[in-house]
């Protein structure tokens, strides 16, 4: 062979070796992406399972609304019974007269007492100081 040719070879020789190293390096990256590929796409596939089992799930039913609970004393029976009947806030004094009770001190403090725990109970609503309405569901 002619001495001119030989390195010329050996250049290209070197050269096919390192495109062939770099092409095994890649084919060994396409592969571990394909592998990662692959489970991204196992993964989307399960997400829109479980989205669409999601969707074709019925609405869950209203919770039932529980009933008030007055306090056992009378009283506070005969109050929600007037605001039932009223839509019209009512202070402790009128509330005494539609009950019939004499307008003592005692009297309408102790009515507006009530109406403050009913309040809190959440049965009525204090709109302004002193004056009450019946809460609507």
């Amino acid at each position: 062979m002619d001495d001119q040719v030989t390195p010329l070879l050996e250049r290209i020789d070197a050269r096919e070796r390192e495109l062939v190293g770099d092409a095994a390096q890649i084919r060994a990256q396409m592969d571990e992406l394909t592998a990662r590929l692959r489970e991204l796409d196992e993964e989307i596939e399960s997400l829109a399972v479980t989205r669409k089992t999601l969707l074709a799930l019925p609405p869950p039913p209203e919770p039932a609304e529980e009933p008030t609970v007055l306090p056992a004393h009378p009283a506070y029976q005969q109050i929600f019974d007037v605001f039932a009947d009223s839509d019209e806030p009512m202070r402790a004094r009128d509330l005494c007269q539609v009950l019939d009770l004499p307008l003592k001190p005692k009297n309408i403090e102790s009515t507006r007492h009530k109406l403050k725990r009913m309040v809190g109970l959440g049965v009525l609503a204090e709109t302004e100081p002193g004056l009450f309405i019946r809460r609507r569901p």
